[in-house]
Formats: structure tokens, C-alpha cells, sequence
């Protein structure tokens, strides 16, 4: 994977918008504010903040969390998943690409990230061969008018249809949905 951030013309450096998704309910993490929490002494979210410092602003939807840089939008009504929290972000992104995150990433990097915007459109893929709508890169106009038409609830069904480039992940690249998980990427940092 190219460490060069590129628009698909090749362009180093194009620049781009990060909407991070840090609204949801953490149901399978005990309800517990998931983006809020710790591996190896710093939060989720500023973890995958760090991976997209580069980005002409950072979007969050989901709750203000006092002393990051970022603009915070909500969905409406919030809670309601991921599509209308993308429709909640991509309302103020300005960019002409845009990078769409969970805020529950701890092993995201910048070089994943330059990575995905090295194609027009293009979404992670896991080291089990999953699809990972919440990892992607877009072209914001595209998104935009792919949202218009869109009634459905899954980024699946949004996302898919744009033949996004797949993106391998390396073996370290993990999401956080279960204390398990968190307790494996804490781990994993020692």
C-alpha cells in the first residue's frame, strides 16, 4: 500500500475531508461511550483523528468531546445509524473527497488512509475478506448524489453500488466492538 496520499489522478496530496461516525449506541460494548475509550492511554477517536490529521477538517458526528479539533454535528434524531449520520457530516464536508470512519479504530494510520485516497472510491477490507463500510474513501460529489436517491438504512446498500476499489488491510488493522476487542488491541500495543 502506497504511503503517498494521491486523489485518483495522482495527485500528493489532494486535498480531503474526515467525517468520523462516534454517534452510535455501543450496544455490544455495554453502552459504554466506545469512542471515549483507551487503548494505550489515548481514545479511539483520537486515535483515528491522529490518522487523518492531514485532512482540511475533521468532521464528528456524534457527542462534542472537549479539547478536540474537530466540528461536531448529529444526526437526526441522533442515534439513528450510520447513514443518516453520513447525510448529518456530509452536509457541512467541503472537500472534493471525503473519508468516512468509525470512531472505534485503534491500529488506523495515516499510510491506511493515503491508501484508500489513492483510489476515486475505495473501502477497506479486512484480513478475513469483509468489506469495512466504515473505512473507506470517496469522491464527495458522487456520495452526495448517491445519497439523494437513497431510501435505505445500510452504508452497504449505499456504498456498494459505487464499485469502490477494495483495499486490503494489513494483519494488524482491527475495529473495536466488544470490551473483547478492546481488550485484544490493548494487548496487541504491549
Amino acid at each position: 500500500m502506497s504511503t503517498v496520499q494521491t486523489d485518483g489522478a495522482g495527485s500528493p496530496g489532494a486535498p480531503y475531508d474526515a467525517v468520523i461516525l462516534a454517534g452510535g449506541a455501543a450496544r455490544r460494548f455495554g453502552g459504554q461511550d466506545k469512542p471515549g475509550a483507551l487503548v494505550g492511554g489515548v481514545p479511539l477517536i483520537e486515535r483515528v483523528a491522529n490518522a487523518v490529521a492531514d485532512a482540511s477538517r475533521t468532521i464528528v458526528v456524534g457527542p462534542v468531546r472537549p479539547g478536540m479539533e474537530a466540528v461536531f454535528v448529529h444526526e437526526d434524531p441522533p442515534g439513528s445509524g450510520p447513514v443518516p449520520a453520513l447525510r448529518a457530516g456530509l452536509q457541512i464536508v467541503s472537500a472534493p473527497r471525503v473519508v468516512l470512519l468509525a470512531a472505534d479504530l485503534p491500529f488506523l494510520t495515516a499510510p491506511v488512509v493515503a491508501g484508500l485516497l489513492a483510489h476515486p472510491n475505495a473501502v477497506l477490507v479486512d484480513a478475513g475478506g469483509r468489506d469495512q463500510w466504515l473505512t473507506g474513501a470517496w469522491e464527495t460529489d458522487t456520495l452526495r448524489t448517491a445519497l439523494e436517491t437513497y431510501g435505505g438504512g445500510s452504508l452497504r446498500g449505499l456504498l456498494d453500488p459505487l464499485s469502490p476499489v477494495r483495499v486490503t488491510a494489513d494483519e494488524h488493522w482491527s475495529d473495536c466492538d466488544t470490551p473483547e476487542d478492546l481488550a485484544r488491541a490493548e494487548e496487541r500495543l504491549r
